[in-house]
């Protein structure tokens, strides 16, 4: 529910004590209380945030660190107006495992190889970024929701979790027994979304990975049944450490491949700030232009020390909706504990110790929200099915994300995400009605072709059902020849 609420004047909020009720962004709880309150934040972005660089090969560590900070300077950015937290993002997993050499997934030992080379790509992403975010603080942002509807918004979020879904399944695949702990994990997280008590509902990832991490080092550890986790690197670990920095290296092919995320990144951070303005009862569209910039600096900053893309977090958005607190200043609380995190080499090795099938349920997981999220767009926004327009925008953008369609240009090479964004977004403009028509109260199929001649039966039925009926028969045979195979 919306709160209608007075915003201070000046470029930082002067937060007002406020100890019951609903808290504005301007406003704080005593400090003692704030201090919890942020790290109820830490719970909510740390299962993502450490989760997206285990599967790109990036130190968890460093990019704990590297989400404290970007989450300062978009604060700083954003004249502490917007409440968001700064996490690692899932949109760069796919193009940085493509740009590194690692199109299936990436399982170690150690650190991706080729770090630096990713490192240039996420650089370039938050530089196109950051200048969309200096565009719209002087032009405004209606011409991104001209160019970026729901149904581009949702064709795109779905391309992204469909095109991870290999990565997930690969991490899962390594043995039977990761197998099992991939799908006793994915249980467990389940379990907890669903049925667990007060604010543990909240943190299914979190939770569900330790419950999975617990089984597994039982019946590998204990019984041995499986590989077993290795604990070496934990012991020899120091508690108090730096992070790890890495140097980023530009390479025109993997900037190429990566820099389009950020188109990804402004349609993300669009519905976010739109949702904690509905929340708070607040306009934040005057600080639209400052969010993104805030958030592409922060890429860049990131980046260039061997962190992740990092991107405003819906984990804490849904935490702030449980809480009604949304002030600011409970995330320079959650940043300052990320950044302490960081300085703790033996935190960042116990997160590595989490073995594949384990990180392969959470995966799956998480990219499946990340494509279902895309019905949720297309619902809340009323996109019309029955126009052809809609439906070829998306249909296109889900192939051509789902299969990695790659489109090679001189020397340049643009991924499944990237070719499925840009495909998505000339295709509804191509086909975009130059007057606004009346919705069609008819079947999708029809809004493609009509049969002539007034038969009720589109054409288009007509040969789906043909193609459908062939794709059974060409599978039962399949089946039969792989049976035959085996034998």
């Amino acid at each position: 529910m919306a709160t209608e609420t007075q915003e201070q004047q000046g470029y930082f909020p002067h937060w007002s004590l406020k100890t019951e009720g609903i808290i504005a962004p301007d406003e704080r709880l005593p400090w003692v209380q704030t201090i919890f309150v942020g790290l109820q934040h830490v719970l909510a972005m740390f299962g993502a945030t450490v989760l997206a660089p285990i599967l790109m090969g990036f130190n968890p560590n460093t990019a704990i660190f590297f989400s404290g900070i970007g989450t300062l300077i978009f604060f700083v950015i954003v004249g502490g107006r917007v409440p968001s937290y700064l996490g690692s993002s899932f949109s760069f997993i796919a193009v940085v495992l493509v740009a590194t050499g690692f199109p299936k997934g990436f399982t170690g030992p150690g650190l991706n190889p080729h770090l630096d080379v990713a490192l240039g790509g996420i650089i370039a992403a938050g530089v196109v970024y950051a200048i969309i975010g200096l565009i719209v603080i002087f032009t405004g942002y209606k011409w991104i929701e001209y160019l970026m509807p729901p149904a581009v918004t949702g064709a795109v979020v779905a391309a992204i979790g469909l095109n991870l879904a290999p990565v997930a399944i690969a991490d899962v695949s390594g043995s039977q027994f990761d197998t099992w702990m991939g799908l006793i994990t994915l249980l467990a997280v389940i379990l907890v979304a669903v049925y667990a008590p007060g604010p543990l509902r909240r943190l299914p990832i979190l939770v569900g990975g330790i419950v999975g991490y617990l089984i597994y080092l039982l019946f590998a550890n204990g019984f041995g049944l499986g590989k077993p986790i290795n604990f070496t690197n934990l012991n020899n670990a120091a508690w108090i450490g730096l992070p790890s920095f890495t140097a980023p290296s530009f390479h025109p092919n993997a900037m190429a491949l990566i820099a389009p995320v950020a188109i990804i990144l402004v349609a993300e951070n669009l519905g976010h700030v739109k949702a904690v303005a509905a929340m708070t009862g607040r306009n934040l569209d005057p600080y639209l232009g400052r969010a993104f910039m805030g958030d592409g600096i922060a890429t860049i900053v990131s980046g260039f020390g061997g962190g992740t893309g990092l991107t405003t977090y819906a984990e804490n958005i849904g935490t702030m909706a449980v809480t009604r607190i949304y002030s600011t200043a409970i995330f320079i609380i959650a940043a300052v504990v990320a950044i302490l995190l960081g300085f703790c080499p033996k935190f960042g090795a116990l997160i590595a110790t989490i073995p594949s099938g384990v990180i392969g349920g959470l995966a799956i997981v998480l990219f499946g929200l990340i494509a279902a999220t895309a019905g949720r767009i297309w619902v809340q926004n009323g996109v019309d099915f029955s126009k052809a327009r809609n439906l070829l925008t998306i249909a296109i953008a889900l192939i051509l994300g789902a299969g990695n369609f790659v489109l090679n240009i001189g020397g340049f090479a643009l991924g499944g995400i990237g070719t499925a964004a840009f495909g998505a977004i000339i295709v509804y403009q191509l086909l975009r009605e130059r007057e606004p028509q009346p919705e069609e109260v008819v079947p999708a199929d029809a809004a493609v072709v009509e049969a002539p001649g007034g038969e009720t039966e589109p054409i288009v039925v007509r040969w789906r059902n043909l193609f459908v009926f062939r794709a059974m028969m060409c599978s039962v045979v399949w089946n039969e020849q792989r049976k035959q195979d085996y034998r």
